[in-house]
């Protein structure tokens, strides 16, 4: 099981078929083709400056993630937005990229409610060394980002991360390449609002602290706690 908090993009290479797919995912997401709407292909070719080959490719890619489809009648077409797979790293990427709304990230926190603190729960029961030597490197990097607010959004990321990986379940784990980008997103968003907000520090300590001291109820509470405080301070 990876311990990486990277989320690498699943659009291979950077070469011209990456950046038509990029391109025309853009155009998708953002709305200049609409839902429902049929490509006309000879004008997207056009608009994207790429060959045939090259947008049948993109083409395959943004079908096998629910932003296209395709049938006799109507040949290439746009899905609904409810098709669109986010749990895709890369969907969600765009997604991201194009701009969402509050009910967006108030869907996502209600994603982290189901599942962080379960996660924490297991993480209490399962945890192994190496899970909390890197819990204890993000709650120190947090600790120490009081005058940097790039500093604080990464070792926020890197300790929900952390946790999830700590569970020791395969799809827990899996769950920091959809949690953790708009984790990041909305840390960035709610820094440079420069607003009051208490440093989430002691609230990331007390969910360390009951996962070493193997409580796994405590853990639960503790993460439920953290993701309302976070809540509270930024509705």
């Amino acid at each position: 099981m990876s311990r990486s908090g990277h989320t690498a993009s699943s659009v291979g290479g950077h070469g011209v078929h990456h950046e038509a797919v990029e391109a025309l995912a853009g155009r998708i997401i953002k709305g200049t083709y609409g839902e429902g709407d049929s490509l006309v292909m000879a004008e997207v070719m056009a608009q994207l400056d790429v060959t045939q080959t090259v947008l049948r490719e993109a083409v395959k890619v943004l079908t096998m993630k629910g932003l296209l489809d395709t049938d006799k009648a109507r040949g290439t077409f746009v899905r609904p937005r409810e098709d669109w797979n986010l749990l895709d790293a890369d969907v969600l990427r765009w997604k991201l990229a194009a701009g969402v709304s509050s009910d967006f990230f108030a869907d996502v926190l209600e994603l982290r409610r189901s599942i962080e603190p379960a996660a924490a729960a297991l993480a209490a029961e399962r945890r192994t060394d190496d899970d909390l030597a890197a819990l204890n490197a993000a709650l120190g990097a947090m600790a120490g980002a009081d005058t940097d607010p790039a500093l604080l959004v990464r070792a926020d990321a890197s300790f929900h991360t952390a946790m999830l990986i700590a569970s020791n379940n395969r799809f827990y784990a899996q769950m920091h390449r959809v949690i953790v980008p708009v984790l990041v997103q909305r840390d960035r968003a709610v820094l440079a609002a420069d607003g009051a907000f208490e440093h989430p520090h002691a609230a990331h300590a007390a969910v360390v602290e009951a996962v070493r001291d193997r409580d796994v109820d405590g853990a639960y509470m503790a993460m439920l706690e953290l993701l309302d405080q976070s809540a509270r301070e930024h509705p």
